[in-house]
């Protein structure tokens, strides 16, 4: 099932930012636009995303609002690749170094501190993103605009409007339900087409 701005996750969502903020319409329009709260990918959609993307060890996997880091710190200590994430929040940046370190992945892959949308794409060969739809339409310019032909995009739960997926992947799982109200996840995947070529 996909999400949008009339589903139960979104509505959910809002709801909340709103009731945070004071009842102020701009706390949910301002939170949109900056991907929404930090919601945990469940680790059976990282996994299915980074089977999605065909991640390996030829792979740098970009993160864009990268949370506690799993998506990064997944690939590299599954599949072997390299890769970034890019958060808001400066604790979680600060909580996925520490992992990494952890892990001994700190030579694999690093976070940073930045908005997504002035992220630096030029490494990527994979970026993996989980951000409500007002961002993904919002990143996606940037996406087509930076990356190079050929690089995959994965998405979980929302799609970037009229650009069609290649490839859907519906995940019904228990524990989604107790982070969103939602009993499936869906994974989409893009392909960067070659805009030279006709």
């Amino acid at each position: 099932m996909t999400f949008n701005k009339s589903s139960e996750l979104f509505r959910s969502l809002m709801l909340c930012l709103l009731f945070a903020g004071g009842g102020s319409a701009s706390a949910a329009d301002t939170a949109a636009l900056t991907g929404g709260p930090y919601v945990p990918t469940p680790q059976r959609v990282v996994d299915a995303m980074l089977a999605v993307a065909n991640v390996s060890d030829r792979d740098f996997v970009i993160d864009l609002g990268s949370g506690d880091g799993r998506i990064v710190i997944t690939a590299a200590q599954k599949f072997g690749a390299r890769g970034k994430g890019y958060d808001i929040d400066g604790e979680l940046v600060e909580r996925s170094t520490a992992t990494a370190a952890r892990l001994k992945l700190g030579d694999r892959v690093r976070f940073e501190k930045r908005d997504v949308l002035l992220a630096d794409l030029k490494e990527a060969t994979v970026i993996t993103l989980y951000l409500l739809p007002a961002m993904m339409i919002e990143l996606r310019a940037k996406l087509l605009r930076e990356l190079k032909p050929g690089t995959r995009i994965v998405s979980h739960d929302f799609d970037f409007g009229d650009w069609q997926p290649e490839r859907t992947v519906n995940l019904e799982l228990d524990e989604k339900y107790d982070i969103t109200g939602s009993w499936s996840s869906t994974v989409y995947l893009w392909t960067v087409p070659d805009r030279t070529k006709k």
